[in-house]
């Protein structure tokens, strides 16, 4: 059968332009430069007869017609790599995860030694970012996974990733935590007693997620509390969960704090829940993977595990369905 394509090269560094929408980084990534990338891209379009891209002054955007063929490329490549990667492995390399920093902290890594014992043939390789914390549809990580490698990712986000398997695993409600020294120094009877103590802020709570000044998790707790009057803006600010939740568990100030992610503290006594008042998260966290890596045996287990730890949290009332 004869195929009337071009290059692989030239189809290669189509898809890693159109994916960032910078011939740069897609020079970086393939390890060329810029103006051999444009020049590719100039000859891919002169094969087809169309133009791909829109070149603005500091922006790059797919025509129509570059709309059109990213998808087709990008899950051939994809389809192409697994098929490979199949073909010449011996035997399966190890399972990836990648997560946010407190859920892999906090929560999955606590939980990991069951399963090593549920599956002690499959090499489990944690690792975290920042990165996969999602704030508008941006999950940076995703770019790095590898369709042939073994490999997923947890995001905290909105859950649309086209182009990939999409799994949730739970959405948390965040309450207030601090120590129990604090809680009996400050005599946190109700909510207006916060006025004065210092607020821990989570910067993944902001509507951003990087504007310390836009609206924070403390202003939309603080309102449903009741204690709108309380300045919400004041308090260290932390660029992830963990790290804000390290600094309440030092003495540091009160926290919000995803209830799943803090049981076992508050079970241990480092913390304590002073107000019963839970705020609603704006995100969920996800189970993410290339299409062609879902039903791989290793995924599947994971995947099988992950869900049965969060449902056993949900059976606890631990957060709210």
């Amino acid at each position: 059968m004869s195929y009337e394509l071009p290059s692989l090269a030239l189809l290669r560094t189509f898809e890693a332009a159109a994916r960032h929408l910078s011939f740069k980084k897609a020079a970086d990534e393939i390890c060329v430069t810029p103006a051999a990338v444009s020049q590719q891209m100039k000859a891919l379009e002169d094969y087809l007869g169309v133009p791909l891209f829109h070149r603005r002054v500091r922006a790059l955007e797919l025509t129509e017609h570059g709309s059109t063929l990213l998808p087709g490329v990008r899950d051939a490549f994809e389809r192409l790599a697994v098929a490979v990667d199949h073909t010449r492995r011996v035997t399966p390399g190890p399972l990836t995860v990648t997560a946010p920093p407190s859920f892999a902290s906090h929560w999955l890594l606590p939980r990991l030694p069951r399963f090593n014992v549920a599956h002690p043939d499959i090499e489990l390789r944690l690792s975290s970012t920042s990165d996969t914390v999602d704030h508008k549809g941006e999950a940076a990580v995703l770019g790095k996974l590898h369709p042939a490698r073994t490999e997923v990712a947890i995001l905290y986000g909105k859950g649309h990733y086209p182009g990939y398997a999409v799994v949730p695993i739970f959405t948390p409600d965040y309450v207030p935590v601090c120590t129990p020294a604090l809680q009996r120094a400050a005599a946190l009877q109700t909510p207006a007693n916060l006025a004065g103590q210092v607020l821990i802020h989570d910067d993944t709570l902001s509507e951003d997620g990087r504007d310390r000044h836009s609206r924070s998790g403390w202003a939309e707790w603080l309102r449903l509390a009741g204690a709108s009057n309380i300045d919400s803006r004041r308090g260290p600010h932390f660029s992830n969960a963990a790290l804000a939740l390290e600094a309440a568990q030092a003495g540091h100030g009160i926290a919000l704090a995803p209830r799943p992610l803090i049981d076992s503290r508050v079970a241990e006594g480092k913390l304590v829940i002073p107000f019963n008042i839970a705020l609603p998260s704006p995100s969920t966290y996800y189970l993410v993977m290339h299409e062609a890596m879902q039903h791989q045996p290793a995924v599947e287990a994971f995947q099988l595990w992950l869900l049965r730890e969060a449902s056993a949290l949900q059976k606890r009332q631990l957060y709210r369905t």
